[in-house]
């Protein structure tokens, strides 16, 4: 599995973006998805996340209300829409992949792919 990330960008206090993470290979394979983001100093931390199969959705508290994940599966394509940016949203941003392979009811594996990330900065 590849992922490419695009759309951050420099943006006033206040402002939006929507961030797309493009898959390919093997996205067949994918069981979730999830946006995270990591700003300098700073552990990396999870956003949002979507379940390919059910689509249920999760999210951190901190984003609640703000960001929306969503995918588009013909075009391979994930979403974060990011509304009400704060300066303390400036921070490298990056998609998750996970696939998890099944031997009937048991994981036997797990496997995490990463995109590039894609920067935002959010001015006061």
């Amino acid at each position: 599995v590849q992922l490419v990330e695009s759309g951050g960008g420099l943006v006033q206090a206040g402002g939006s973006l929507r961030l797309s993470c493009a898959a390919s290979g093997t996205t067949l394979m994918i069981t979730a998805m999830a946006w995270y983001r990591q700003a300098p100093g700073k552990q990396r931390e999870f956003l949002a996340g979507i379940v390919s199969s059910s689509g249920r959705t999760d999210y951190a508290d901190f984003v609640k209300g703000r960001f929306t994940i969503s995918r588009d599966d013909a075009k391979n394509t994930l979403y974060l829409q990011m509304n009400g940016l704060k300066p303390e949203d400036t921070a490298a941003y990056y998609c998750k992949a996970v696939v998890v392979v099944t031997t009937g009811p048991r994981v036997t594996n797990e496997y995490d792919y990463w995109g590039q990330g894609t920067q935002v900065t959010v001015s006061s």
